[in-house]
């Protein structure tokens, strides 16, 4: 069997985006925030640079609207360019009609910001359901990142079929899910790709559990966020207390643990991962 593959993703959306903080920060005042995702960007691509690392950037289009020479600079560093959208709503929250056009818009920028074809795909919050995927086919896109094939959440959504234990699938002709990793527990598992989960768990468990991953052969996904390396942005309060220990739960401590899995493992591309999938699939 060929060697398992980790795969380095970063979402890129600013910290007042983030669903923990609806509540206090309306959308109609993103213009009036402090904008930081690019400075924490351009840490993150310091970062990987240093160590050799490509990974896959999922876009979000109203941060490309708004900070075009970033994308330019991802684009020029080698990473992979794909969508997280336009506007970082639910896919739940819209109607087929409304998801199409917001996909649509994010495709159009970033490809006309690059020169480059987007071909994948993340629902903000991980809120993927089984109509989004044939827009997203019909859209031009060849794979989705989004299914979280975990413990119960109360944002994520679900797509049918998806199992923890085969994480990359063929789910129509030409197109493949990538689900962010998990440790493997029957058809769910525990979360283990990133996120506030990579933050809460004491870093040696956690490499220990991509370790695990990886020496089982399947292939690991891993996900971040620019302001997750920013303990110095804005506090906001009147949240819920879970949503605030989601959101600033150890955020000091972040970069060194992302500068660390950088140097611990070998990574590649999402869509790497899914161009070499065939390669797996018949080994298996």
């Amino acid at each position: 069997m060929p060697d398992a593959r980790a795969a380095m993703s970063i979402d890129v959306e600013d910290w007042f985006q983030v669903e923990n903080l609806r509540a206090v920060v309306a959308r109609d005042t993103w213009d009036e925030r402090e904008l930081r995702v690019e400075r924490n960007t351009d840490r993150m691509l310091e970062l990987m640079a240093e160590r050799g690392v490509r990974c896959t950037c999922f876009i979000l289009g109203w941060v490309a609207d708004r900070c075009p020479d970033l994308i330019r600079r991802i684009a020029a560093a080698g990473h992979e360019i794909a969508s997280h959208g336009y506007g970082h709503d639910l896919i739940y929250s819209l109607t087929p009609e409304q998801f199409r056009e917001d996909v649509r818009r994010a495709k159009r920028l970033t490809e006309d910001l690059t020169g480059a074809s987007v071909r994948g795909y993340r629902a903000p919050s991980f809120s993927i359901t089984d109509w989004a995927i044939d827009i997203l086919r019909e859209e031009g896109f060849a794979y989705d990142s989004s299914a979280f094939p975990t413990v119960a959440h109360d944002r994520y959504g679900t797509l049918s079929g998806m199992d923890a234990g085969e994480p990359i699938a063929e789910i129509r002709p030409g197109f493949h899910e990538v689900c962010v990793s998990t440790l493997h527990l029957g058809r769910r598992g525990l979360p283990w790709a990133g996120g506030g989960y990579f933050r809460l768990i004491p870093y040696p468990v956690f490499r220990r559990g991509v370790r695990r991953i990886l020496r089982s052969g399947t292939p690991y996904v891993f996900y971040i966020h620019p302001w997750e390396i920013d303990p110095g942005q804005p506090r906001m309060t009147g949240l819920r207390r879970s949503h605030a220990f989601r959101h600033y739960n150890n955020l000091g401590r972040c970069e060194s643990r992302f500068a660390s899995l950088l140097s611990e493992f070998a990574w590649t591309t999402v869509g790497d991962l899914v161009a070499r999938e065939p390669e797996r699939a018949s080994a298996r």
